[in-house]
């Protein structure tokens, strides 16, 4: 039942990335140049986004555990770090460059383009990097 209600909740988010436009690097790109030709309506999207989600997590706090699993995986890290700092510099920098973040460079896979391929080639490369260097570590960072 859980990889069912995966499957269709990632459908969802699929056409949803699909239909707002986040899957087009151009439409997202136009939305980060303030200064340029800006795009507003992502801003909708998210807030949008933003107006769905808050009741879901909401009721889902008031629960002792979700409906498909045993217990919550809610972060536990509440500080910045280095590590928060410079991951998400490179998220926005990349993000910026491309237009692509994870979840639409997954369904933007599905044009077939060099760019989208390259892209996800990178990101995949640097999930790997983060992972191997990490697995060398000991201490804050370590994934055990």
């Amino acid at each position: 039942m859980r990889i069912i209600v995966s499957l269709i909740a990632g459908l969802m988010f699929g056409f949803g990335l699909v239909i707002s436009g986040m899957a087009n690097p151009a439409k997202v790109q136009n939305f980060l140049d303030v200064f340029g030709s800006w795009d507003p309506s992502l801003a909708f999207v998210m807030a949008g986004a933003i107006a769905v989600s808050m009741p879901g997590f909401a009721y889902a706090g008031k629960r002792s555990a979700p409906v498909l699993n045993a217990s919550f995986a809610w972060p536990t890290k509440k500080d910045l770090d280095k590590e928060l700092v410079t991951g998400a510099g490179i998220f926005g920098i990349g993000w910026g460059m491309v237009g692509l973040c994870p979840g639409p460079a997954i369904v933007a896979l599905g044009s077939s383009k060099a760019e989208t391929m390259v892209f996800f080639a990178f990101m995949l490369a640097g999930l790997v990097l983060v992972k191997t260097i990490r697995s060398g570590q000991t201490g804050i960072g370590a994934t055990a």
